[in-house]
C-alpha cells in the first residue's frame, strides 16, 4: 500500500512546487489528495476545498505548501487528519505548528518533498 499523501496548498498551476510534488508522487505510484483554496484539477483529481475541511481517511503524510502566516486556521484540521508525519517544505517552516504536531506524536520533517522523492528518502 502506498503512502497516502495530502497536499495542502494544492494548485493546478504546473509551475508551482505543489503541482510538481503531485506529479512526482504519481510517477512513483504514491496516492495523493490535493487540497487547497483554489478550484481546479491536479492530474485528473479535483482539488478538495480546504475551507470545507474534507475528511480524508488513512493519511500517511501531509506535505505543506502554505506559508506560516496562513497555516494557523488549518492547524486543527491538519492534525485531525492524523497523519504519521507532516513535511514542512521550504518556506512553510513554522516552529509553533511544528511543536504542536510533535506534541501530538507526529513526525515533523523540514525538507523538500521533491528532493525526498528523487533521492528515495520518501
Amino acid at each position: 500500500m502506498s503512502k497516502k499523501t495530502v497536499i495542502i496548498g494544492a494548485t493546478d498551476n504546473p509551475s508551482r512546487y505543489a503541482y510538481l510534488a503531485a506529479e512526482n508522487l504519481q510517477a512513483r505510484n504514491y496516492e495523493f489528495v490535493p487540497v487547497g483554496i483554489k478550484k481546479g484539477n491536479v492530474l485528473g483529481q479535483p482539488i478538495l476545498d480546504l475551507s470545507t475541511r474534507p475528511a480524508i481517511p488513512d493519511v500517511d503524510t501531509v506535505t505543506l505548501y502554505v506559508g506560516p502566516r496562513n497555516q494557523a486556521e488549518w492547524y486543527d484540521y491538519i492534525l485531525s487528519l492524523a497523519p504519521k508525519r507532516i513535511i514542512f517544505n521550504p518556506g512553510t517552516e513554522n516552529p509553533d505548528f511544528q511543536q504542536m504536531a510533535a506534541a501530538a506524536g507526529l513526525e515533523v520533517t523540514e525538507a523538500c518533498t521533491l528532493v525526498m522523492l528523487r533521492t528515495g528518502q520518501y
